[in-house]
């Protein structure tokens, strides 16, 4: 192995600055209506159909949309093509490997990580969005390639639709940067 193998997990740049009280507020403020507004329509209008609207990685998505609004990885394109991408491919890797679940999930987190690469989709979130697609059980599995329009799909419109209205509001905020 060669010598600055391990040198170079050292780190070349400092920290970033702490964000101010206003932008942490306004983060505060999105993530809560954003998620709030997917949960409370998952509660009040899905109860008794077999479908949710709410999934686990829609907290790191609202990590991104309401708290690094700057970044690429939180734009419109990112968030909806990551997510919906993400989710076909964990669904299909399901759908393939059903009873070899630990290849279904290695499967369907590196493929839809390579998939949103080439598609310039890339969204952190949507790793998980796979891996939910494989193990998140009876409830998910039975919907099949409509998890990837409801939850998946519905739920990232509704948590985009509050971050349009929400990160705009300030006038220190822009939201999206770009939407192709």
């Amino acid at each position: 192995m060669r010598s600055d193998y391990f040198l170079k997990m050292k780190g070349i740049t400092k920290s970033p600055p702490r964000v101010n009280l206003a932008e942490i507020l306004w983060s505060w403020v999105g993530s809560f209506l954003g998620i709030g507004a997917v949960g409370f329509l998952d509660s009040r209008c899905l109860t008794g159909t077999g479908l949710v609207l709410i999934i686990g990685s829609f907290g790191a998505s609202a990590v991104l949309i309401f708290g690094a609004i700057r970044s690429p990885l939180a734009q419109p394109r990112n968030l909806l093509g990551g997510h919906v991408l993400s989710a076909l491919v964990g669904v299909l890797a399901y759908k393939t490997l059903p009873t070899n679940l630990w290849v279904a999930s290695a499967l369907a987190v590196s493929t839809a990580i390579a998939l949103m690469h080439a598609t310039k989709t890339l969204h952190p979130p949507g790793g998980a969005t796979a891996l939910i697609a494989v193990i998140g059980g009876a409830k998910i599995h039975n919907l099949g390639y409509m998890y990837a329009l409801i939850p998946v799909g519905a739920g990232a419109a509704i948590m985009l639709t509050v971050a349009l209205l929400v990160n705009n509001i300030a006038e220190t905020r822009r939201y999206p940067e770009f939407w192709l």
